[in-house]
């Protein structure tokens, strides 16, 4: 059984306000639906907390790094739970494990647990990043693919149809790449994710696919057909 970690922003799930929209966490869950009805892939989440919690607005702004760390993996949390919710709605079995323990609201995340899970078809849904101050949501979901033996990390992207040499929202001839490696993006430091994800996914040969997730459709298209964005490799 293939193995994908889907990696969402936090932005991504929250509407104008940035909070938790359920219209699109709804939406998002069909979509999702649509990769698990695929077949023989077992399917893990790391949802990020920016809908939420910007935790660098926070730190600009006199607070402590490592409480708005902790104060951003208890958004993650947030989401997990919104998004767990839409996908039990139309009939999928979800657990959502937190790296910060709170027994009340999910299970911890243990490896063993985790693995067990995937192998019976169990979409798991990971929050709380890495339990880690320091360590961003990309660290956590390139974690979660080395430690669960994943096949690739997909990448979604509110907006941007994969990794490009410059801003393309402001450049207008800015220049796709169709494939790269991770090398090159910490060569380069390409802001697709962060330099402690690029890196462990590199000394780890997780391949990562950057799409578009606006496109309808394009999170199952993107686990069979990596030409629809950008595939990173070694």
């Amino acid at each position: 059984m293939k193995r994908v970690i889907l990696k969402i922003s936090g932005e991504a799930l929250g509407g104008v306000n940035k909070t938790i929209d359920m219209n699109i966490v709804n939406k998002m869950a069909k979509e999702i639906k649509q990769l698990h009805d695929l077949g023989d892939i077992a399917i893990g989440i790391v949802c990020g907390a920016g809908n939420i919690w910007r935790g660098r607005d926070a730190i600009e702004n006199g607070m402590d790094r490592t409480n708005a760390d902790y104060m951003g993996m208890l958004g993650t949390i947030l989401n997990c739970c919104a998004l767990q919710s839409a996908l039990e709605k139309l009939g999928l079995e979800t657990r959502v494990l937190t790296a910060i323990n709170m027994p009340q609201i999910a299970e911890p995340y243990i490896r063993r647990k985790a693995d067990s899970h995937l192998k019976k078809g169990i979409i798991c849904i990971f929050g709380g990043g890495t339990g880690n101050p320091f360590f961003s949501t990309d660290t956590c979901a390139a974690l979660r693919a080395v430690e669960l033996n994943c096949d690739v990390i997909l990448m979604a992207k509110n907006g941007v149809d994969g990794i490009y040499d410059d801003d393309p929202r402001k450049v207008k001839n800015a220049k796709r790449y169709s494939k790269i490696t991770h090398a090159e993006i910490v060569e380069k430091h390409l802001q697709v994710m962060d330099m402690t994800a690029a890196a462990l996914c590199m000394e780890n040969d997780i391949d990562i696919v950057v799409f578009d997730m606006n496109v309808p459709g394009n999170i199952a298209r993107a686990a069979i057909d990596y030409s629809i964005g950008t595939l990173v490799t070694k």
